[in-house]
């Protein structure tokens, strides 16, 4: 496969997941400083963009609207939904020789739909709607796509993001010292609120909740599945045939942070939590820097010399 078709495909499967994944951290906390009289907005949406990877002006106090202005309809800025759906359109139009018909016309649809802004009323539907493109979007894929390299660099890409995002999710629950969500509210968000009551059958606590989605081996968008799925990617994209340890660097980073989740106890990660999921998103960009240097190596364009 031609190292620009499996760029683009890394790169749909990320922007695809990232605009879910905004779209789910937004929605719990945009909603939590609507109903809590308590926090205090322009810290609370701070804290938001500084997780979100974004900076925030210093001359003017912040809103809930100022954040959805910047992380949701704002088509040049890198965090926001809209620039992440208008990028995994333009990577599957690189890639168009590859991508199906199907995934094309969704994403396309998907891009010229998406408003140029949301009112405060139709805020929550607008999130849903993006939970739903982001999951075609992904359906279409999975439905139809040989598992040859093509779905593996989707699913590598898409794998690391979700890592990313579940962290970043879970670095929000102390985004202000008066009141953060609840882990409820958190786990509504990542889908996972049924299928972690069907596995700890209790009204959630800090530890199981922060155990589930940290370290559960079979929930689909747990840290832990995500980095271990990636993993798999790698090792199925080029299998090794060395005896001792592991070249590929990106694999190796992942395995550690994924031995060292494995391997700390869940009172030690609850008790320095930010810094933990600040951990797992360094490795995470480590980790697709490295991905982008083994497989997407870029080279300087040519320059023709006439001759003498």
């Amino acid at each position: 496969m031609l190292s620009r078709i499996a760029e683009s495909l890394f790169w749909i499967g990320r922007y695809i997941e990232r605009s879910d994944g905004t779209a789910r951290i937004l929605d719990v906390h945009l909603q939590l400083l609507l109903e809590d009289p308590w926090i205090e907005e322009d810290t609370a949406c701070r804290a938001l963009l500084s997780v979100m990877g974004s900076s925030a002006p210093d001359d003017r106090e912040l809103s809930r609207e100022d954040v959805l202005a910047l992380l949701a309809v704002d088509r040049t800025h890198p965090a926001s939904i809209a620039y992440s759906l208008g990028a995994a359109r333009e990577n599957a139009r690189r890639a168009r020789e590859i991508v199906s018909t199907e995934l094309w016309e969704c994403l396309n649809t998907t891009r010229a739909r998406m408003p140029r802004r949301v009112s405060s009323e139709k805020v929550h539907e607008f999130f849903a709607w993006i939970r739903e493109r982001a999951a075609l979007a992904v359906g279409v894929i999975e439905s139809s796509t040989s598992r040859d390299e093509s779905w593996l660099f989707f699913t590598l890409g898409r794998s690391i993001e979700r890592a990313d995002m579940t962290a970043r999710l879970l670095a929000t629950r102390s985004l202000t010292e008066v009141s953060g969500p609840s882990w409820t509210t958190i786990l509504r968000s990542c889908g996972a609120y049924e299928a972690y009551l069907r596995t700890y059958r209790g009204v959630p606590s800090a530890r199981n909740a922060a155990e589930f989605l940290l370290l559960d081996r079979l929930f689909p968008r747990s840290v832990l599945f995500s980095v271990s799925r990636a993993e798999e990617c790698l090792r199925e994209l080029e299998p090794r045939s060395e005896r001792v340890g592991v070249s590929d660097q990106a694999q190796r980073l992942l395995g550690q942070i994924r031995s060292q989740l494995e391997y700390t106890p869940i009172a030690e990660v609850l008790d320095d939590l930010p810094r933990q999921m600040d951990a797992v998103q360094d490795v995470t960009s480590a980790a697709s820097e490295a991905i982008r240097s083994r497989y997407f190596p870029t080279s300087a364009a040519p320059s023709w010399i006439g001759e003498d």
